[in-house]
């Protein structure tokens, strides 16, 4: 379990937390399990259940309801929790332990209710193909995630070995990725995985499209074929999803990876901080402006349109970064409205009990 990112922040915060546990209270229900509660890691999930990596090995835990209903908090790939059990059926989860960051995205249905890709993680390994034209508006959607997560980005350019010199390459995204590492790895040929792999610290989640060579990447990092690799058309690049769910698996130098299945489809959260961040250049130049509410579409003294006129920002940056922001502001708005909601169900709630504890009260007096 320690290979798996087990640390002294986690030994802390799992005492905190066993006091509250229903087996350390004495509070235990029939149904919750055998023996005493011990720390574990989720290494997957799955439909109600989860694997939960422990000290004394691997457990199949059942997930209650009560800690599924919400996808927000519900364990995700990389969670650290507490479970009872001595396996199979037995096994069962009885928290989450506050984590440290999470990577999310936002529904793309439109819903409120967003999705945990991973927790707990260190870095983001936003795998980029070579073998297909370069799409900087994913990569900066997906920068705007990892930030927002509070991990580390990394831009991987993947299958470096179909260019001459990816070198290209590596400026344009680049530039398309202030702040974060950029690097180019070829799993057919080996380069630059050895560099990749000596910075990865901690828990490591690879993302990206179907095709993009996550499974490829991760074997090559694991040193194992641990994860199927799929074909992919040569028509248009696109891999069929060979990773069907979040897995996490340890790294041979220490840490752990989470292979994720190819994203389609991105909804940002409703955070601002991952948009400014992977948008850091256009809100340097922002800061110059003559007025603070500058709106960059043609006020006197515009340093962000000045940029543009004099190519040092390219016109596609701005554009998408008022198309992102404006997509991070309507993901607020519902989460606001739903939170809205949830909390006029509490206060009609807690009037009907009221009424109902008043309604007793008094029909034991008229009784008396």
């Amino acid at each position: 379990m320690l290979r798996h990112g087990w640390d002294d922040h986690w030994q802390s915060t799992w005492q905190t937390s066993r006091q509250s546990l229903p087996e350390a209270t004495g509070t235990a229900s029939p149904d919750s399990g055998t023996g005493p509660p011990q720390p574990g890691r989720v290494v997957r999930t799955d439909r109600g259940r989860c694997d939960v990596l422990t000290a004394a090995g691997l457990l199949h835990a059942e997930v209650p309801p009560a800690l599924a209903v919400d996808p927000a908090t519900a364990p995700a790939t990389g969670d650290w929790t507490a479970v009872s059990g001595a396996g199979g059926a037995t096994a069962r989860l009885l928290a989450v332990l506050p984590r440290r960051n999470a990577l999310r995205r936002s529904a793309v249905t439109g819903s409120s209710l967003g999705q945990v890709l991973a927790a707990n993680v260190d870095e983001v390994l936003i795998t980029v193909p070579l073998d297909v034209p370069l799409r900087l508006a994913r990569v900066e959607r997906l920068l705007a995630i990892a930030w927002a997560s509070g991990a580390r980005p990394v831009v991987v350019l993947t299958k470096a070995d179909v260019v001459d010199d990816p070198g290209l390459e590596l400026a344009e995204v680049g530039a398309a990725a202030p702040g974060a590492r950029v690097r180019a790895v070829s799993t057919a040929s080996g380069a630059g995985l050895a560099v990749l792999a000596a910075e990865l610290t901690g828990t490591a989640v690879l993302v990206g499209p179907s095709g993009a060579g996550k499974s490829s990447l991760a074997n090559a990092l694991l040193g194992r074929e641990a994860l199927a690799v799929g074909a992919v058309r040569a028509v248009d690049g696109r891999g069929r999803h060979t990773s069907v769910r979040r897995e996490l698996l340890p790294l041979p130098g220490g840490g752990a990876l989470i292979d994720t299945p190819g994203l389609r489809a991105v909804g940002l959260p409703e955070t601002a901080d991952g948009v400014r961040r992977a948008f850091a250049d256009v809100e340097e130049l922002a800061a110059a402006c003559r007025f603070g509410d500058c709106g960059h579409v043609g006020e006197p003294g515009c340093a962000v349109l000045a940029a543009i006129v004099d190519g040092v920002l390219p016109t596609r940056r701005l554009d998408g970064y008022r198309k992102l922001l404006r997509e991070e502001a309507r993901a607020a708005a519902r989460t606001d409205q739903r939170l809205r909601a949830e909390q006029r169900r509490h206060r009609r709630s807690t009037t009907r009990e009221h009424r109902r504890s008043r309604r007793e009260r008094e029909q034991e007096r008229g009784d008396g």
